[in-house]
């Protein structure tokens, strides 16, 4: 085990940033950029770019999966963050996950190695595994596996590759951010969740539970695991654990619905799972709810960012914060209808 960091380094004075236009990359560059650092973002030519607008960056087109244009991207940086990652929860799309997650992870890292640029690996939570109700997983302890649908073992796949070139001489370290709401959500990604609650009465919650966290908070934690490094370390940058019932209630309440009654019931979560896998099936577009994303839901993704606290100055805010933060961005922005 690497042992933990030392206090603020120096050196990185420019990052290339993948996954701008992503709710996690777009806070680290205006994270980045409060802090006057030098910002290069690499984006694909299809993609959105109303998430720069405004911002003092360096735009170049590329594609993570390309090695090419991300070597061309990374060459006279001194910091990368790898923000970039496909999330859909399903069985289907496996050969996009490993493409987008492995592979393009894989290219980042080797690129950041040439460059002899320190990287930051945004993982997520899900590739550690799952905690218990009254135990929160780690860094080096969980409770179980997650469910291993592609989304999972791609993230799993991109963390093994990202040790690999540690090996060759990458200095890099990985972080785990869990489930994150707040501004600057584009597509949107998490906020999907709130607008669903909040767009009607939803009387049956997930049986789980999950760690709910505020972007900003990660973002500054991927800028300190930058700059107070330790090449090979892991850190969880997770939120307040709760079960889905409570804070589907308190999505309802800030959105001034009626939230759940109750959690859902096996029979309705095994009816809902074979249902979306069957119209997956018959229309060759698997809907969100599956039964992957219904087994996901099932878990305990509780975890413990104490080694964050400690190293990195790691900081939770509260939870009400967080989502009246997302709801106000997604109002202004018009996905409130």
């Amino acid at each position: 085990m690497s042992k933990p960091p030392p206090s603020d380094s120096v050196g990185v004075t420019s990052v290339l940033v993948t996954g701008a236009t992503g709710l996690v990359g777009n806070n680290v560059v205006r994270c980045l950029l409060a802090r006057d650092y030098r910002v290069r973002v690499v984006v694909r030519p299809s993609a959105d770019r109303r998430p720069l607008d405004g911002l003092d960056v360096e735009v170049v087109e590329g594609d993570v999966t390309d090695y090419a244009s991300i070597h061309a991207a990374a060459h006279g940086m001194s910091g990368v963050v790898h923000a970039a990652g496909c999330v859909l929860l399903g069985w289907h799309n496996e050969q996009l996950h490993d493409q987008v997650n492995r592979l393009g992870t894989t290219n980042v890292a080797r690129a950041a190695r040439l460059a002899g640029a320190r990287r930051v690996f945004v993982s997520s939570v899900n590739a550690l595994g799952v905690g218990a109700r009254d135990q929160p997983a780690t860094e080096d302890s969980v409770a179980g596996p997650n469910v291993p649908c592609p989304y999972v073992t791609s993230k799993q796949a991109a963390e093994r590759a990202v040790r690999e070139e540690i090996e060759l001489g990458l200095q890099a370290t990985i972080v785990y951010p869990g489930f994150v709401l707040g501004p600057w959500d584009w597509k949107p990604s998490s906020g999907r969740m709130l607008l669903e609650v909040a767009r009607g009465f939803v009387p049956f919650a997930p049986v789980g539970g999950f760690s709910v966290g505020d972007v900003r908070d990660v973002a500054l934690g991927i800028h300190n695991a930058l700059t107070r490094f330790a090449s090979g370390r892991r850190y969880i940058l997770a939120g307040n654990n709760v079960s889905y019932l409570e804070a589907w209630r308190h999505f309802a309440r800030v959105a001034g619905r009626h939230g759940p009654v109750c959690r859902s019931g096996p029979l309705m979560r095994m009816a809902a799972g074979r249902l979306g896998d069957l119209w997956g099936k018959l229309t060759d577009h698997e809907p969100d709810v599956n039964s992957a994303a219904v087994q996901l839901s099932d878990r305990w993704h509780v975890f413990s960012s104490d080694r964050a606290r400690k190293e990195l100055d790691y900081q939770i805010r509260p939870m009400d914060e967080s989502i009246r933060a997302s709801w106000q961005w997604l109002n202004q922005h018009g996905y409130v209808r």
